[in-house]
């Protein structure tokens, strides 16, 4: 028996969420869609620019993790934040969830990182990330008693960007091969994959990671190509399992020669993407842990990102193993 399914390690990050319009992503040099990285005194500036806010505790593997405490699975979290009070809202929301999350904070500089997050008329999300306390994880950080108890240890691309955050990785990687356990990452956004391509190519060729999580645009640079099927054929023959969104055409599966095509679930309405990717791996990873089919997997991703965008913030307000237990997926 293991304590947990999913370990996922990741920037942790309270996102400060925000309409605006099109406009105000031009006037201010914010690249729509993206997740951009700024400075203390950038993130100062738009602070100082935003309308009327939702501040939620947030990054990308924390949404994750969320997300499999939610639908009844077993998560932990490693994720660095300092001592003040976006870290005391971040560490409070988390372990509310559900999750063991036990990662030491250290002084109040850098301060906790923190993302502002302008959401468009189109529920599309423009994120402008202070890294902050972020960039202080390092191998340290490893709990390697949680790594070895875990069934999948899952982190995001973005920790590429902190230097330290890497060794961090390719310690939990030792350690769970090492137990016979799995790792998982997802490759966060394009431009993330641009910075990184040659890196994250190599993790998934050495067999460092063995379940990749990715969108189609994400796909399509990781191969430097235009062409959707040339993408998915070769993410199919570089890592162990692939699962690659389509946004409003679901998502597919690939493991070897295999492919799952999952539809996404009708929507009344798209408020806010913020999360979406986050917590298809979460109902993916879930399913996984549980045993289930690729095909199910798939299902219970595309659930759980269905849901998170049909409301503001990351992390669902309603319960996703209801949901899932309502449309019999588990």
């Amino acid at each position: 028996m293991t304590r947990f399914d999913v370990l996922a390690v990741g920037n942790a990050i309270v996102d400060i969420i925000s309409r605006c319009d099109d406009q105000f992503l031009i006037d201010n040099s914010i690249t729509k869609a993206a997740m951009n990285l700024i400075d203390a005194e950038r993130a100062e500036l738009l602070y100082s620019r935003m309308g009327p806010a939702l501040e939620a505790s947030g990054g990308s593997a924390g949404n994750t993790a969320a997300g499999v405490a939610n639908f009844g699975g077993r998560a932990a979290y490693f994720g660095k934040v300092a001592e003040d009070q976006l870290g005391e809202i971040f560490a409070h929301d988390i372990r509310a969830q559900g999750v063991h999350y036990q990662t030491e904070s250290k002084g109040t500089f850098p301060p906790t990182a923190r993302s502002m997050i302008f959401v468009t008329e189109d529920g599309e999300r423009s994120m402008n990330t202070y890294l902050g306390a972020c960039v202080e994880l390092g191998p340290e950080d490893v709990e390697a008693n949680v790594v070895a108890d875990a069934k999948v240890t899952y982190f995001e691309g973005y920790l590429w960007d902190p230097p330290r955050a890497k060794e961090a990785i390719r310690e939990c990687a030792r350690i769970a091969h090492a137990n016979g356990r799995e790792v998982s990452m997802t490759l966060s956004d394009s431009f993330c994959v641009d910075r990184y391509r040659g890196e994250f190519l190599d993790l998934m060729r050495s067999g460092t990671v063995d379940i990749v999580f990715a969108n189609r645009e994400e796909a399509l640079a990781l191969y430097e190509t235009r062409d959707f099927e040339e993408a998915l054929t070769k993410i199919a023959a570089d890592c162990k399992i692939a699962a690659v969104t389509m946004s409003e055409h679901g998502a597919v599966i690939l493991r070897g020669n295999e492919r799952y095509r999952v539809d996404a679930i009708e929507l009344k309405e798209l408020v806010d993407t913020t999360g979406a990717g986050d917590l298809f791996a979460a109902g993916f990873l879930y399913g996984y842990t549980q045993d289930r089919s690729l095909e199910d997997c798939g299902k219970l991703g595309c659930l759980a990102a269905g849901i998170v965008i049909q409301q503001i913030g990351p992390r669902p307000t309603v319960s996703l193993a209801d949901a899932a237990r309502e449309t019999g997926l588990i």
